[in-house]
């Protein structure tokens, strides 16, 4: 297999050597480093890597991946992180428009033909800069003999990875974890990664966010050994019965390797520590267990309640081989057929807010201490839900939503706003993914890797298709798979708003951008569809989020209007040492000479990047807190 630099301009391509998505559990050798929290199975590479910056293709390094190329030379670069963060590359904001608009002629392949391919769109372009990482490591003893797999969590935006000078893979799409199978390249002794990173592909049309436009790897990097039997996949499917107090749990493990004479122990325990479930059966490619419970604890935001399956392998000696743990819930989301949505049989209120990962020091690579002070923020403001807005987030944060009750909408990695929406006006001509059958597969690759890796998460109410990309026979497809695979939550576009032909085909729920308390009583009086959902309401920029009670208050008019999630969360914006004083200051879009930006537009949270509260929290606070059910 030959790395190609041409994948960079074709959409059709955006996986190779790539493994399947699946559930985001973490595999143990033993109970007791389930204890610790701490799997030996698990070996970060995070920390200082090898580093050159190219500014153009053209301009980067041939060769660096091979063995004997000398990299005395590189720069030091810190994992994660951002490039542009580091002093390499433009720092730049951009809102709506792709950043290259009003500099380079550009537009997606196939979407003004099926001959308009656009060869070098990327792959020869003067503005697309590359990061050239290497890192070399020495597996852990306890590797040996094990296959082992990497597992880089955030790169943004196409990558391609060698080891020992051997190509392992390509991948697209920033937000997902993508998995490679290190096995067939590995030595012993010293191994040399290498990781090429390029600011720019196909994939730009469809990454289009409201957001600083940043590349790199910026999320963690580890290596997996895989142990002789593997629990690849876990699938829980907890269903509540009409009653609120019995259910079924069906459970779907998918094992991959040495299986013959090994066993597999299933344990299901309830939220006070009893054992609900307990099963043992002969280890096998599949298992599927379906068993009913009773006197069931339902996970809501006001109780979330959460049952803890361990899944156990043993080898022919009873020494055991793996243990999968995993926290799951029991929860009833209903639409009924008069459009009223109901979690356990209570009025579901979403009194949210946006929220892209943020961090004021590491831009999109955000700590878990961050993430911990934006659910206590959440807990003590009376925010009861959250959208990804607007791709999938750090692994952690779905956990940490179960345990504190958040509900969530999570968000598909993807945004073509700029393809269909020109100067505030719709203006489709080239618009991506619409129903272009050569974008087909990539989006719905986003939309698997989503499911796959977060399906077991109780506080997902909501599958969105993503944000803004317009309709189309594409995003119908997204639709109609997230319903294939998952009869238990509802999916959400706000994109059939812009273009009503595709409104019976797509989405659960009526959802706009910044509609008026006006606009939605007209709608919600008229006889709707759908229930009604603010995906983004009470736009929090400047001295914002007056007249909010008049959005609170549809809750009284309307048991069909469901709420939603103000845009947004948290500003963007950077710590900098400001060149007069001295001091740290924040600085927002616009601040770091780039050129076009849409300066304030980054700054529209409830909370400053440093996650400061502003004034208009308490306006937040107090109102969500009077419909907190």
């Amino acid at each position: 297999m030959t790395a190609k630099l041409e994948w960079l301009d074709d959409p059709t391509v955006f996986r190779v050597g790539k493994l399947p998505a699946h559930s985001d559990h973490k595999v143990y050798r033993s109970a007791a480093e389930v204890v610790q929290g701490e799997s030996s199975l698990i070996s970060s590479l995070d920390g200082t890597w090898r580093f050159h910056f190219a500014k153009t293709p053209a301009e980067r390094l041939i060769n660096f991946e091979e063995l004997n190329f000398n990299t005395e030379n590189f720069d030091d670069i810190q994992v994660p992180g951002h490039i542009e963060l580091q002093n390499f590359g433009q720092i730049q904001y951009i809102n709506t428009l792709y950043p290259w608009e009003g500099k380079t002629y550009r537009r997606p392949p196939y979407a003004l033909g099926a001959d308009k391919t656009y060869p070098g769109i990327f792959s020869e372009a003067s503005d697309n800069t590359v990061g050239q990482y290497v890192k070399t490591f020495t597996l852990p003893d306890n590797f040996n003999s094990h296959d082992v797999h990497i597992q880089f969590d955030g790169v943004e935006e196409a990558m391609y990875v060698w080891l020992n000078g051997q190509f392992v893979g390509y991948s697209e799409d920033s937000f997902s974890r993508a998995e490679f199978d290190l096995t067939p390249y590995l030595v012993n002794g010293e191994n040399k990664l290498a990781v090429e990173v390029f600011k720019y592909s196909t994939a730009a049309f469809i990454e289009d966010q409201d957001m600083f436009r940043f590349s790199g790897i910026f999320r963690s990097v580890n290596l997996v050994a895989i142990p002789q039997v593997n629990v690849v996949d876990v699938h829980l499917k907890p269903v509540v019965s009409d009653d609120l107090r019995s259910g079924n749990l069906a459970i779907a493990l998918t094992l991959a390797g040495e299986l013959s004479d090994t066993t597999t122990q299933i344990i299901v325990n309830n939220p006070r520590g009893e054992a609900v479930l307990e099963r043992t059966v002969t280890a096998e490619q599949t298992i599927q267990i379906n068993e009913s419970i009773e006197n069931i604890a339902l996970w809501s935001h006001k109780q979330p309640d959460l049952y803890e399956l361990t899944v156990t392998i043993f080898d022919s000696d009873k020494q055991v081989i793996a243990v999968v743990p995993y926290a799951f819930g029991f929860r009833r989301l209903v639409k009924d057929a008069n459009n009223h949505v109901t979690i356990n049989g209570v009025p579901l209120h979403l009194n949210g807010v946006n929220r892209h990962e943020w961090s004021a020091v590491g831009g999109r690579s955000v700590t878990l201490d961050e993430m911990k002070t934006d659910i206590e923020i959440f807990k003590e403001n009376n925010i009861n839900a959250v959208r990804t807005s607007h791709y999938p987030n750090q692994i952690p944060w779905y956990g940490m939503c179960d345990e504190a009750g958040i509900y969530m909408m999570a968000e598909t990695n993807l945004e073509s706003h700029g393809t269909w929406q020109k100067m505030g006006a719709v203006e489709p001509s080239y618009n991506v993914p619409g129903s272009i059958p050569q974008w087909l597969d990539v989006v719905l690759d986003r939309a698997k890797s989503n499911f796959e890796q977060f399906k077991n998460h109780p506080s997902i109410l909501f599958w969105s298709l993503g944000n803004e990309s317009y309709t189309g026979d594409n995003l119908v497809a997204m639709d109609e798979y997230f319903k294939s695979v998952d009869d238990s939550r509802l999916t959400h576009y706000e994109g059939i708003f812009q273009n009503r032909v595709d409104e019976d085909r797509m989405s659960d729920v009526e959802s706009r951008m910044y509609a008026s308390p006006a606009d939605i009583q007209e709608y919600l009086s008229n006889n709707p569809k759908k229930p009604y959902l603010n995906c983004e309401y009470m736009h929090s920029m400047g001295n914002s989020v007056g007249g909010f009670d008049e959005y609170v208050h549809l809750y009284d008019e309307f048991d069909t209007y469901l709420g939603g999630f103000i845009w947004d969360y948290i500003d963007q914006a950077l710590y900098v040492t400001d060149e007069v004083t001295g001091k740290q200051v924040l600085r927002y879009g616009g601040d770091f000479d780039e050129r076009h930006s849409d300066y304030e537009f980054s700054g529209d949270g409830i909370v400053f990047a440093n996650r400061q509260p502003k004034p208009a929290i308490q306006e937040v606070s107090y109102y969500y807190g009077r419909y907190d059910n």
